[in-house]
């Protein structure tokens, strides 16, 4: 059974895949029969998993379940901005439209009741909390942390063991005094989105009159710099028009503890930017050629002025070290989301694939996180390499790139079983930075420096089957 997964071949027999529906529910029930809508819309756009993966098989085969840790609250769906590339509004999925304005204080009570539950269930020592949107910060001060304390409530009563990290996620327009002393008080962190340090690489980051929003991010982001222990960081989008070394170091000016550095949400079926001269699919590694960039920048940087993610997670997982996001690396898939009506989907990101990726016909009220580890959607990415196409797991860098981040794989009509469409730009990424970490080695130990073309990964996967 454990071979039938890892070749690739479909299980025998999968039945069409669908999450649990209510014990009551009937075809033709309306929001009842949400459930099987869904299972054909994503049998008809992702084959893999949806119709190619029987979850019961697998597990019969060794994969268990690995429960949630990371739940992402949308306490709102609209945005004061209209970033004309935005995912969540611009992209596949138009789902935002029929989600309330705002998360309802019950919908958050129920929230936290489940979160709580799924925490005691698994005995699990910490859990993460994002408040995501849309934009968060809409929210009054007075009602930012609410989410956050009926969760801390809820886990006093049914997992007292367990401890709770929060952090909001946001354009930063909104960022006043009053809204960080909210924040502050409730022990949340900030994390800000933005496109670089100066107007002119936030083009694109404009209100719904289009004018621009860098202005009011770049007053909040001075202000949250002033409040270092409330500051998580910044995300930003690898933008091939922009020149790398001065996008990174204009970030610097705001001072980030970390800097997240994201290739755009694209895939075979709605491939990347190439850049500035580059036609669509043509050859090169632009983005690798851009992120590089910034690697010599920061790596030969006399001082560590920020941390940037993307590199250090390449580095540990070339150490042999465990993966700490989902973009990289084979740890299996933690997060989930609540949408602002109670409904639980999987990670925000697949909006980019097709019209409801994300969506497994789940709600608070109805189901629990312990049913959603069942939905195909998510135990796909918890199978590690066997989730992977053939040519990744045999790819000596898999245990790194982990085949990329799961949206990057998808293609229309066959599903998420592809190699990353950034394959070609991990690969030299990855190459390079594991020379840097060598020739660092070899140099701290006085030895001469290694001249290996293609470093090894620090533990090589055993040969596919």
């Amino acid at each position: 059974m454990r071979r039938a997964i890892t070749n690739g071949s479909p299980l025998p027999a999968p039945a069409p895949a669908q999450p649990a529906a209510d014990a009551d529910s009937h075809p033709g029930d309306g929001p009842r029969s949400a459930p099987a809508a869904h299972a054909a819309r994503h049998a008809r756009n992702a084959p893999w998993p949806y119709t190619r993966l029987d979850v019961a098989a697998a597990r019969a085969a060794g994969h268990p379940p690995h429960p949630i840790r990371q739940f992402v609250l949308k306490t709102r769906s609209r945005c004061n901005l209209a970033c004309t590339y935005c995912y969540v509004y611009e992209m596949a999925d138009q789902g935002w439209r029929d989600q309330p304005v705002a998360m309802a204080p019950a919908t958050a009570a129920r929230a936290a009741q489940r979160i709580a539950e799924h925490a005691a269930a698994h005995d699990l020592p910490r859990v993460d909390l994002v408040l995501h949107g849309g934009e968060p910060l809409l929210t009054a001060p007075a009602a930012l942390a609410a989410p956050v304390e009926a969760v801390r409530a809820a886990l006093a009563a049914a997992s007292p063991r367990t401890r709770i990290t929060a952090t909001v996620q946001t354009n930063g327009t909104l960022i006043t005094r009053g809204r960080l002393t909210a924040l502050a008080a409730a022990g949340i962190r900030v994390g800000v989105s933005l496109d670089g340090g100066l107007p002119t690489h936030n083009t694109r980051r404009v209100d719904h009159a289009g004018r621009p929003g860098f202005g009011a991010a770049a007053r909040g982001l001075r202000l949250l710099a002033r409040h270092p222990d409330s500051y998580a960081g910044l995300l930003c989008v690898v933008d091939l028009d922009q020149d790398p070394v001065e996008t990174y170091e204009s970030l610097l000016a705001f001072a980030p503890p970390t800097v997240g550095l994201l290739l755009p949400l694209a895939n075979w079926s709605a491939p990347p930017p190439r850049g500035p001269g580059r036609r669509p699919g043509g050859p090169g590694t632009p983005y690798a050629d851009w992120l590089l960039a910034v690697f010599e920048r920061w790596w030969h940087d006399g001082e560590r002025r920020t941390r940037i993610r993307l590199f250090e997670e390449i580095i540990a997982l070339l150490l042999g070290l465990p993966a700490t996001t989902e973009t990289l690396g084979l740890a299996p898939a933690a997060t989930a989301v609540i949408e602002t009506d109670g409904s639980i989907e999987q990670a925000d990101s697949l909006k980019s694939a097709y019209e409801g990726a994300a969506a497994t016909g789940m709600a608070l009220d109805t189901h629990s996180f312990d049913q959603l580890l069942d939905h195909p959607g998510l135990a796909a990415r918890q199978l590690g390499r066997d989730a992977l196409a053939a040519g990744c797991r045999a790819c000596d860098l898999v245990e790194v790139c982990g085949g990329g981040h799961y949206p990057h794989r998808y293609r229309a009509g066959e599903g998420f079983r592809q190699p990353s469409v950034y394959c070609a730009d991990l690969q030299v990424l990855i190459r390079h930075i594991a020379t840097a970490v060598q020739h660092a080695a070899a140099t701290t130990a006085g030895r001469p420096r290694a001249t290996t073309a293609h470093p090894p990964v620090a533990h090589p996967p055993a040969a596919a089957s």
